[in-house]
């Protein structure tokens, strides 16, 4: 079917970067979107960055300014640049790719905010 592989994660001190990587292949026919939600420990699933085919980004706002995700359509790849990281972005990061008739979860990445 289809594979989302997330690479990238890891543990950096406040006011830091990370760069997160996603990478979809097998029986991809025609992509919509592809992005980033988090999972925070006791809360909901929310969006983070999402893109879509043709380039059109879209942020929450509490990302804003700090965060770029990007996409490469010959690779099927999206990226998350990440600057300024505050304590309050360390959750799971898990890469969303929608296609015409489906959607697909990557198995998530890890990161941690802390001095």
């Amino acid at each position: 079917q289809v594979q989302v592989v997330e690479s990238g994660g890891g543990l950096v001190q406040p006011g830091g970067s990370l760069r997160l990587s996603c990478a979809a292949s097998g029986r991809i026919f025609s992509i919509n979107s592809m992005g980033w939600y988090r999972q925070a420990p006791g809360k909901q699933r929310e969006l983070v960055a999402v893109i879509s085919i043709s380039g059109n980004p879209n942020y929450a706002d509490s990302v804003k300014g700090r965060f770029t995700v990007s996409i490469d359509n010959a690779k099927n790849t999206v990226y998350l640049q990440m600057n300024d990281l505050k304590p309050e972005d360390t959750a799971v990061y898990y890469c969303n790719v929608r296609l015409l008739r489906a959607t697909y979860w990557g198995q998530g990445t890890q990161i941690t905010v802390s001095s």
